[in-house]
């Protein structure tokens, strides 16, 4: 969290961010289909919180937000649906030589559950830790699938599964829902997502999930962030093809996603 603001030259407060490469250092690597840049969880873990507090990560993925709060002294804690993901992000966060892992998640003040984000057995599971350390959320990190851009499982739990656009922003406010309550006073929430194109139209997949999220009138919307988006995987060397799809489509190429700031108020 921010005290002295004159020596924090490197946090960002303009709404449009410009990143250029991932970061690559800590162990952070970009084999995941879908997961962020470490800078993203950095830049709020250090504005909002302080050493010692309690990120929680809904959508864990490979661990990018668990390796910024093992480099930054916060207690890390997240949730992935997919039991190998989990496996490799453990593998990722604490390293691994001849099969065994070179540290453990305890030694970091990391946790990781495998489980449902929506599931009350998972709300237990962090409140019952949450106890244990008397601490409660500071900060909660959403980086859900962007609907159904990309298939990560054949789970009716998977967001990216879900029926329709109506049902993925229940299934992300039920998330919200799941850990409102173990959230701190003053504390907030992040949600990083795009928009996507489907049947000839731009689907304002970000704002439909910004609406659904300020249905909870505990919080308020403190800033919406625009960031690039560079050495997306799925563009990857086919520069040409996505311009001549654009032209052909009458559409301009998603070069932008978002980042909504929320704050808890009650």
């Amino acid at each position: 969290m921010i005290t002295n603001w004159k020596e924090q030259t490197d946090i960002i407060t303009e709404s449009l961010w410009v990143i250029g490469e991932r970061d690559k250092t800590n162990g952070h690597k970009n084999v995941y289909h879908g997961n962020f840049i470490p800078q993203i969880p950095r830049q709020f873990i250090k504005r909002f919180t302080n050493e010692g507090d309690v990120v929680l990560d809904t959508f864990l993925g490979s661990g990018t937000t668990l390796i910024e709060c093992r480099e930054l002294n916060r207690i890390g804690f997240g949730i992935e649906l997919q039991e190998n993901v989990v496996t490799l992000a453990k593998e990722i966060i604490l390293g691994k030589k001849d099969g065994l892992f070179l540290n453990t998640l305890e030694k970091f003040n990391l946790k990781i559950w495998h489980g449902d984000s929506t599931d009350k057995e998972t709300h237990n599971f962090v409140e019952e830790e949450l106890k244990r350390l008397n601490k409660k959320i500071k900060l909660l990190i959403l980086h859900p699938p962007y609907f159904d851009i990309i298939k990560f499982s054949n789970s009716e739990k998977d967001l990216s599964n879900a029926e329709n656009i109506e049902k993925f922003n229940e299934m992300l406010g039920s998330v919200v829902d799941n850990f409102l309550d173990l959230m701190d006073k003053n504390s907030h929430i992040i949600l990083i997502i795009g928009d996507k194109y489907q049947n000839s139209q731009w689907v304002p997949l970000g704002f439909y999930g910004m609406q659904e999220i300020l249905k909870r009138n505990e919080l308020i919307l403190k800033s919406i962030i625009v960031k690039n988006m560079s050495g997306n995987r799925a563009k990857l060397n086919q520069e040409q093809l996505w311009r001549y799809r654009a032209l052909v489509g009458g559409y301009y190429i998603f070069k932008h996603e978002y980042i909504f700031l929320f704050k808890k108020i009650k």
